[in-house]
């Protein structure tokens, strides 16, 4: 009988990829879109080949599945005024212009394909609703406050 991974071997492969990995990250946006990347678009499955490595494919994928969906539920829970200071963080640590990088958000809505695939719908829709108000608010600032001007 082939069964599925242990849950605590799931939940000792987790505590490591927040130990070696995810502890660099301080913020859950950060957090989401790192573990959205680790996840194949074609399967939904999660790759990562450290954490393959002790412990096993399945295990791994589990794990950054609950790390993944854990900087979600954190991101739903966030206020307005906590999300745009994440996205500020974020935006700097992306070396990219503000605006745009605001441009690229309001357009493309990366944060859409970012969201955990078994997320609940309307968890995901008010993640969403968050990330436009956040957004609108940064733009606001860049229109108060352009690059080089005095503050």
């Amino acid at each position: 009988m082939i069964s599925g991974p242990r849950r605590l071997d799931v939940q000792q492969a987790a505590d490591d990829l927040r130990h070696r990995t995810l502890s660099d990250m301080p913020r859950s946006l950060d957090r989401l879109i790192y573990l959205a990347s680790m996840r194949d678009y074609n399967t939904g499955l999660y790759y990562h080949d450290g954490l393959a490595s002790r412990f096993s494919q399945e295990v791994a994928c589990e794990a950054l599945a609950d790390c993944h969906r854990e900087a979600f539920r954190h991101l739903v829970g966030c206020s307005v005024e906590d999300l745009v200071c994440q996205m500020e963080a974020y935006m700097d640590s992306t070396r990219t212009s503000p605006s745009d990088f605001v441009t690229a958000w309001r357009k493309l809505e990366p944060y859409r394909v970012a969201v955990p695939v078994e997320s609940d719908p309307l968890s995901a829709q008010f993640l969403f609703s968050s990330f436009k108000i956040a957004l609108a608010i940064l733009e606001s600032r860049l229109v108060l406050h352009p690059a080089g001007s005095a503050a």
